[in-house]
C-alpha cells in the first residue's frame, strides 16, 4: 500500500448481475412506487397497494388465506412513516479476504469484559460478510472514485495533489458540490472519467478517526506512528458491530495491526421500563433536574457502580441517584465535616494549631488508626492494579465499601478521641489519622467524583504543610494519586478488626430481631468458635465490641455444647419447591428432622442425600436454637461466627436505656437549633413529677445525670430556665412527656483558614476584606503559609456566602479579577466587593 494511495487496495465493487446475465430487477423507485415492470400496480406507493394486490389474486382464485398479523415493524425515526427493504447497487469493502488477519489482530488486544471479545466480537469476524461502505445522499464524504462509463476504469484518488494533477483544476473544497462536476482523462480511450454519485458510509468515517484526526499521512507522520495504536478506548456493546469493528478493519488493511490496546465496553441504558430512552415518548428524567436535585457526582458513582460497566444493560431510575447521595455522599460529607469541627474545636479550645505533612509519619498506637491506615493503603495497592487493568467494576464497589468503613467503624468508635474527650495527644493523633485517610480519599475518587473531592480540598487545603506541595496544588486534579507503602499494610490489625465487625453485626441484628435498640445495655455477648485464633481477636478488641453492643462483658468459648446451642434447618421453598415439586413435602418434614451433627457434617461438605435427592447446604434456610433452660440467650450466626446475645434486663440497665434516650432527644433538638458541638450552652428540663408516667424518666435522669452531662458535654438543671432562651419543645420519652430548653451564647465565628471573623481588633500579616450584600469578612493572603490564588478565593468566597452552584465577579477598585490570578498581594489592605448570579 502507499500512503496516498490507501483505499486502492481495499476497495471493490459489486456489480447488480453478472457478465451474461440480465441484471436483478427492482421493482421499486426510490420514492417507494412500483416501476413500470409491475404494470398492474405502476406509479402505486407499496404500502397502498396490499389491499389491491389481495384484491388481484382473490379475482384470479389465487387466494389461499388472507388475515392481519400483528408484529413490530420498522420506522423512520424522524418522519414516523414504515420504512422498506430495497435493492440498490453499493460499492463494498472485501472484509472476507481480511478475516484471518481480522481475528489475529483481535486476539492482541485487551478488552473488558473479556467475555465480549471471545464470544460477541470473535463470532462476529468469523462471520464477517464483505462491508457496503456507500450511501445515496447527498451531505456526506464523496467516495474519491472515478469511473468510466461502461465501469470497466476505474481510478481511486490518493489525494487532493493527486486530483489536482488529475483533473488539471485547483481544489479548494472536497465536497460534493466542488468535485462532481470534475472529469478525468482515461487512460484507456474511454472519454471522461467522472466521479461516482454515492458518498461514504459514516461508519467509515468514524473508522477512519485515527488518521483523520492527525491529518495523517499528509501531515503529523511521526506524532501518528508515536501514538498508534491507542492506549484505550471506550464505547457501547452495540459497537461491536460498529465503531470497535469499522476500526479493526480498517487498521488491518492499511497497517495489520489493531488500532487500540486497550478496550472498555459498556452497556446499554435503557429506561426504568426496560424500553430504550425516548424523547418521544418520554420515559426517563431530564438529566439536567436529576444533576440538579442529586448532583453529578451522584448521578457519576450511580452509573459507574452499575451493570453498564460490565457491558450490561441498566434500566436508569432516579431513585438509584437519590440512594447513592443518601448512602454514600452524605456520609463521606459528614466525616469530612466532623474532621473540620474537630480541628477547628481543637484551634479553639486546647491553642493547638493544626498543620498536616504527608511525608511524615502519623505516629499512633491506637489500634483502630493502625487498622484505618492499613485498609487505606490496601485501598491504594487494590485501585492501581484494578485500574491498570481497566476494571471499574471492581473499584468503585471496593471505594463504597471504604467509605462505609471510615463513616460506619473507624469515625464512629474514635468520637470521643476526636471530639478531645480523651486528652490532647489522642485528640491530634486521631485527627491526623483521619485527615490523612481522608486526603488520601479525595485524591483516589477524584476521577470519579470530581465535584466533590474539589470542594473538600480546597478546604483541607489549608491545613496543608507548604513544605509537601510540590507543583501545581492549585486543584485536587492537579494532584498526583497517593502512593502506596507497604508497610503501612498491617494483616493482622485488618483481621482483629474484621472479626470485631463481625460480632458487632451479629449482636446488631440479634438486637433487632429481639427489639431491644442499642440504648438499652444488656449483661453478655459471647463469642462461639472453634478457632482459638478467633478468639484471641475477639478478646483484643473487647472494649470496642461492649461499647459499639452496649453489653456489660465479652465472653469466648469453643464449646457450642456449654451453651446447648445447635442448628435448625428449614427448606428454600422457593428453590426446593420448584425443584422437588411432589416430594417437597417428605423432603421437607425430613430436614425439619436433621440432627445439629448431621447439618454440621452438611455444612461441611456443601450437601447431603435426603430421600434420594442431594440437597445443597445453601438450598436450606439455617439457624441456630438455644434450650430454654440455658439461660435468656438468642444465637445467631454471620460471617461464619456464632454470636449469643444474654437478653436479660433489670431496673439499673432499664434506666441507662432511658437516660440514653433523653441525651438523643437534647441532640436532636441541638440539631434542630442548628447549633454546633463548639457552642456553648446549658440545658433545662421541666417535668410533672406527679404523673405516674414520668416516674421511670425522672429517676433515670437523676440516677444518670452525670452520664447526660458527659454525653452532651453541658450542664443539665431542673430549675427554671434563664431569658436567654435558643429552643424550647416537648419531647416524648417512652410515652413520658417534658419540656427541654437549651440556653446559651450561640455568637458564631467562621472556621479558621483564609477567611476568618475577628473579635477584636485586626488580623497580625497581609489581609484584605471582601463584602457581599453588606457583610464583610477579612481574608490573609497567606492562610498557613500557603499564598492564595484567584482561584482558591473564589471559592473561599462560595464557602464563606454560601455561593456554591452560582457564577460569582470579584471586583476590585471596580475592575474584575481574572480566575487565573496567581498573586493576590496586590489587594492587600483593600476591598474586594463580591457579586453573584
Amino acid at each position: 500500500l502507499t500512503r496516498d494511495r490507501t483505499l486502492e487496495a481495499v476497495v471493490s465493487t459489486q456489480s447488480t448481475g453478472k457478465k451474461g446475465q440480465e441484471p436483478e430487477i427492482c421493482p421499486v423507485d426510490p420514492t417507494g412506487k412500483f416501476l413500470p415492470v409491475v404494470s398492474d400496480f405502476n406509479g402505486m406507493y407499496v404500502k397502498d397497494a396490499d389491499k389491491h394486490i389481495i384484491k388481484k389474486l382473490k379475482d384470479g382464485g389465487r387466494m389461499v388465506h388472507a388475515g392481519t398479523i400483528n408484529h413490530s415493524y420498522p420506522y423512520c425515526w424522524r418522519s414516523d412513516t414504515p420504512l422498506i427493504y430495497r435493492v440498490i447497487p453499493s460499492w463494498f469493502i472485501k472484509v472476507t479476504a481480511l478475516r484471518d488477519r481480522l481475528l489475529a489482530n483481535n486476539d492482541k488486544c485487551y478488552w473488558v469484559p473479556e467475555f465480549v471479545k471471545e464470544k460477541r466480537f470473535k463470532n462476529w469476524l468469523e462471520d464477517c460478510r464483505d462491508w457496503s461502505v456507500s450511501r445515496n445522499r447527498y451531505w456526506g464524504t464523496p467516495i474519491p472514485l472515478w469511473v468510466s462509463d461502461d465501469g470497466e476504469e476505474i481510478v481511486c484518488v490518493g489525494s487532493i495533489k493527486e486530483l489536482e494533477e488529475l483533473t488539471g483544476q485547483k481544489i479548494e473544497d472536497i465536497h460534493r458540490e466542488s468535485i462532481d462536476h470534475l472529469t478525468i482523462p482515461s487512460k484507456c480511450g474511454k472519454g471522461e472519467l467522472k466521479r461516482v454519485p454515492e458518498v461514504f458510509d459514516c461508519w467509515f468515517e468514524s473508522g477512519s478517526m485515527p488518521y483523520a484526526q492527525q491529518h495523517y499521512p499528509f501531515e503529523n507522520v511521526s506524532q501518528f506512528d508515536a501514538k498508534f495504536p491507542a492506549e484505550f478506548i471506550a464505547e457501547g456493546v452495540d459497537q461491536t458491530r460498529g465503531w470497535f469493528y469499522t476500526l479493526l478493519v480498517l487498521a488491518t488493511a492499511l497497517f495489520d495491526k489493531p488500532p487500540y490496546k486497550n478496550l472498555i465496553v459498556t452497556g446499554l441504558v435503557l429506561a426504568a421500563d426496560g424500553k430504550k430512552m425516548s424523547k418521544r415518548l418520554k420515559n426517563y428524567p431530564d438529566p439536567t433536574e436529576v444533576m440538579t436535585k442529586y448532583g453529578a457526582d451522584s448521578l457519576r458513582l450511580y452509573m459507574i457502580d452499575s451493570p453498564v460497566v460490565r457491558a450490561d444493560t441498566l434500566r436508569f431510575k432516579e431513585e438509584g441517584v437519590k440512594d447513592v447521595l443518601k448512602d454514600v455522599l452524605l456520609p463521606w460529607f459528614n466525616a469530612y465535616r466532623f474532621l473540620v469541627q474537630n480541628i477547628i474545636r481543637l484551634e479553639k479550645e486546647d491553642g493547638v494549631k493544626f498543620t498536616f505533612n504527608e511525608n511524615a509519619a502519623v505516629e499512633t498506637s491506637n489500634v483502630m488508626d493502625k487498622w484505618i491506615l492499613s485498609y487505606t493503603h490496601s485501598l491504594i495497592n487494590f485501585v492501581k492494579v484494578e485500574m491498570a487493568a481497566y476494571r471499574l467494576y471492581t473499584v468503585v464497589p471496593r471505594l463504597l465499601k471504604f467509605i462505609e468503613n471510615l463513616t460506619n467503624w473507624y469515625v464512629r468508635l474514635n468520637r470521643a478521641r476526636l471530639r478531645g474527650e480523651v486528652d490532647v495527644e489522642e485528640c491530634v493523633a486521631s485527627i491526623k489519622t483521619l485527615f490523612s485517610v481522608l486526603f488520601t480519599m479525595i485524591r483516589l475518587m477524584a476521577p470519579f467524583t470530581p465535584f466533590i473531592t474539589e470542594m473538600m480540598y480546597q478546604n483541607l487545603y489549608k491545613c496543608l504543610d507548604g513544605a509537601m506541595l510540590k507543583g501545581d496544588s492549585e486543584s485536587i486534579h492537579y494532584m498526583m494519586l497517593p502512593k502506596y507503602e507497604a508497610g503501612m499494610v498491617d494483616e493482622d490489625i485488618e483481621r482483629r478488626v474484621s472479626v470485631m465487625q463481625a460480632i458487632i453485626e451479629t449482636g446488631r441484628v440479634l438486637r433487632d430481631r429481639n427489639t431491644l435498640p442499642i440504648k438499652y445495655p444488656l449483661k453478655e455477648v459471647v463469642l462461639v468458635d472453634a478457632d482459638p485464633a478467633t478468639l484471641r481477636d475477639a478478646q483484643s478488641l473487647e472494649s470496642y465490641i461492649t461499647s459499639e453492643l452496649n453489653v456489660k462483658k465479652l465472653t469466648v468459648s469453643s464449646d457450642k455444647l456449654k451453651y446447648d446451642v445447635k442448628l435448625t434447618a428449614k427448606p428454600n421453598h422457593m428453590i426446593l419447591g420448584k425443584r422437588l415439586k411432589k416430594d417437597f413435602k417428605p423432603v421437607s418434614a425430613a430436614i425439619a428432622k436433621l440432627t445439629d451433627a448431621e447439618l454440621t457434617e452438611m455444612k461441611e461438605s456443601g450437601s447431603r442425600d435426603i430421600l434420594g435427592h442431594i440437597i445443597q447446604f445453601d438450598e436450606l434456610h439455617v439457624g441456630y436454637e438455644v434450650k430454654s433452660d440455658s439461660g435468656s440467650y438468642a444465637a445467631a450466626s454471620m460471617h461464619n461466627l456464632l454470636v449469643l446475645l444474654d437478653l436479660t434486663t433489670d431496673q439499673e440497665m432499664m434506666d441507662e436505656g432511658l437516660a440514653r434516650e433523653v441525651i438523643n432527644r437534647i441532640q436532636k433538638l441541638r440539631k434542630k437549633a442548628k447549633l454546633v458541638p463548639t457552642d456553648k450552652i446549658s440545658i433545662f428540663y421541666k417535668i410533672d413529677g406527679k404523673k405516674k408516667d414520668n416516674a421511670d424518666v425522672m429517676r433515670a435522669i437523676k440516677n444518670y445525670s452525670d452520664m447526660i452531662v458527659t454525653g452532651v458535654k453541658a450542664t443539665l438543671s431542673d430549675q427554671q430556665a434563664p431569658e436567654n432562651v435558643i429552643i424550647s419543645e416537648e419531647v416524648d420519652v417512652k410515652g413520658s412527656k417534658f419540656e427541654l430548653t437549651l440556653c446559651g451564647d450561640v455568637k458564631k465565628t467562621v472556621s479558621s483558614g483564609a477567611a476568618v471573623q475577628w473579635p477584636q481588633g485586626r488580623p497580625t500579616g497581609q489581609y484584605f476584606t471582601v463584602t457581599h450584600q453588606g457583610v464583610s469578612r477579612e481574608v490573609l493572603l497567606a492562610p498557613n503559609g500557603n499564598q492564595l490564588s484567584a482561584m482558591r478565593l473564589e471559592n473561599e468566597v462560595k464557602a464563606m456566602f454560601g455561593l456554591f452552584g452560582r457564577s460569582v465577579t470579584m471586583s476590585h477598585q471596580g475592575s474584575p479579577i481574572k480566575c487565573s490570578t496567581r498573586d493576590l498581594t496586590f489587594l492587600s489592605g483593600s476591598t474586594v466587593t463580591i457579586t453573584a448570579a
